[in-house]
């Protein structure tokens, strides 16, 4: 599919803005004052930004708002009700916090299961999605919640946690990555499938379905080589796994910290675009452009 940079930064920066503020609303001994706030400010940027940045993507993005009705059968829908929530009790137990160093622990929990649900339900919008093989699968789900606890855990300044689920989000990752490259095949969608014409004999694309783009092959169809696909694939896992594992294990200064924090987040960033830029949707079988 088409890795459109709003989805990118979406994903990316939600996911750690959400990780930061699970840490944040689990913390037993939470920081006061103005300390919580740039903590607290922190991870409402990166949450909301990611947030602000997903409408660019939209058709008519005036028209977001409606997304809050459809909470019944649409995981989106979904996703704002719970980013909603989560924000809304965290902004209270941060109010807290800020101003009156009380420590409303309830408020906190709540906001921390939202912000896990939030970014839940975000990856169910992909995973849900039968026609992209790649992305139809429960570790999807475990792939986002993985990295948002992981990237928060960093943000958070909890190193030795860090460490260890860094460790595993990049595990599970190069996994996902493996798995992922046989689901199309396995799915048994072919030409023929795409096509309806399978009863009748073999089937080849001779010519595409028309001569011009149009939506379907503009965001549906979209192929990275696989030679480009390996080397950002091991640009990803070295920037966000390799590089602020090593640096989190070197004698601690805050320079080497910030130096991880921001590999680890370009590190994430690059997965992101390989999690789009490589989704084969089945839609590409029919204009010739794949192959199960």
């Amino acid at each position: 599919m088409h890795p459109a940079p709003s989805i990118i930064a979406f994903t990316t920066l939600s996911g750690l803005g959400f990780g930061l503020l699970f840490w944040l609303g689990l913390d037993a001994t939470p920081p006061t004052g103005w300390t919580a706030f740039f903590f607290f400010l922190i991870g409402y940027v990166l949450a909301i930004g990611g947030l602000m940045s997903s409408t660019f993507h939209l058709g008519r993005p005036e028209r977001a708002i409606k997304a809050f009705t459809q909470w019944r059968t649409s995981w989106l829908s979904r996703e704002a009700w719970c980013a909603v929530i989560a924000l809304v009790s965290l902004g209270l137990y941060a109010l807290g916090l800020v101003f009156f160093s009380a420590h409303w622990a309830v408020l906190g929990w709540l906001g921390a299961v939202f912000c896990l649900a939030t970014v839940f339900t975000t990856s169910m919008i992909y995973a849900q999605l039968k026609t992209v093989p790649r992305w139809n699968h429960w570790s999807t789900s475990a792939m986002f919640v993985a990295w948002s606890v992981a990237g928060g855990a960093l943000l958070s300044g909890r190193v030795t946690v860090a460490l260890v689920l860094i460790v595993v989000a990049g595990g599970l990752q190069l996994w996902w990555w493996q798995e992922g490259d046989k689901r199309l095949a396995d799915s048994g969608t072919t030409l023929a499938t795409a096509t309806g014409l399978g009863t009748i004999g073999t089937v080849r694309a001779f010519e595409p379905p028309h001569t011009g783009s149009n939506y379907l092959t503009r965001e549906m169809v979209f192929v990275v080589g696989r030679r480009h696909g390996r080397k950002l694939r091991m640009i990803a896992i070295v920037l966000a796994m390799l590089m602020p594992v090593l640096l989190l294990l070197a004698p601690f200064a805050h320079w080497l910290a910030a130096i991880a924090v921001i590999s680890h987040v370009a590190g994430v960033a690059v997965a992101r675009w390989l999690f789009f830029a490589e989704a084969e949707h089945v839609v590409g079988l029919y204009y010739g452009a794949r192959e199960a």
